[in-house]
């Protein structure tokens, strides 16, 4: 069932999207070579706490840390470890929190040092895919509409993978509501878009194939072909002529410029032969 949400609840939908936006901003400015993705993890998981929310992740249907820190190959869902990461890796931070008895939960990805043309167009390319499909998130147009413009840029327009097999969804009092916003999809499909309706928009775009599989720890989801994908994601409520986008990157983007060892590939860039 979609939850329509009250002005009011929006707002507070809001605090908590803009609590993680601040989470990751934080974390932009401690990313280098040789930090682990379990440090990165205990931070974001103090705070969050710091700044009276909770981390919405942890013990999420078993979930075992408080953030998923996707590196390389792995679309979502990784594990922080003690691994250090390397100059040229990308890393997905997806950040939950529970703020006031509602969620915010989004993503970015970042790289370390240059990870290549090839991968910065991808990070640029999918980046893009992102705000296309929130310029559809207005009332009357349709879940379809929302996906086939992510589809559009990534997949027709690029040759990349769209994961199908993961999906972005409804937000409020639970993490995950209806409906679900998959990233392909036909123009005028799926359930109708209202005023209210507040919407994890998150495309997960592969360089290579779309075809993933799911590793023995029942979380960790990699690329079959090995090759890079790439996580974005804005919390969004549908309205009746522009989507209000409720999370916030100016800060994450600030500190990911600010910051020395990441390469910043919002830039366009010559095509890839």
């Amino acid at each position: 069932m979609v939850i329509i949400k009250t002005d009011e609840q929006v707002e507070l939908v809001r605090k908590s999207a803009l609590l993680v936006s601040k989470t990751l901003s934080e974390t932009a400015k401690l990313l280098k070579p040789g930090i682990t993705s379990l440090y990165l993890d205990e931070f974001i998981g103090s705070f969050i706490r710091d700044h009276g929310g909770v981390p919405s992740f942890l013990n999420y249907n078993g979930y075992p840390f408080n953030t998923c820190i996707s590196v390389n190959d792995v679309v979502v869902h990784g594990f922080p470890n003690k691994g250090e990461l390397r100059e040229g890796d990308i890393i997905a931070i997806d950040v939950g929190v529970i703020l006031n008895g509602w969620h915010g939960d989004h993503a970015y990805t970042f790289a370390i040092g240059d990870p290549g043309p090839e991968v910065a167009q991808l990070i640029r390319v999918t980046k893009e895919s992102l705000y296309k499909g929130i310029e559809k998130a207005i009332e009357g147009n349709r879940i379809g509409d929302i996906a086939h413009a992510i589809q559009e840029h990534t997949e027709k327009k690029y040759g990349y993978g769209v994961v199908r097999e993961l999906v972005g969804h409804g937000l409020g009092r639970s993490l995950h509501e209806d409906p679900q916003v998959p990233n392909y999809g036909k123009r005028g499909s799926g359930a109708k878009l209202k005023d209210g309706m507040v919407l994890a928009i998150e495309p997960m775009i592969n360089l290579g194939r779309k075809d993933v599989f799911t590793e023995s720890d029942g979380w960790t989801v990699r690329t079959k072909d090995n090759k890079p994908s790439v996580h974005f994601e804005h919390d969004v409520c549908v309205r009746k002529l522009k989507a209000d986008i409720l999370s916030d990157y100016t800060p994450i983007e600030k500190a990911e410029r600010e910051n020395s060892n990441l390469f910043v590939a919002d830039k366009p860039l010559p095509a890839i032969a």
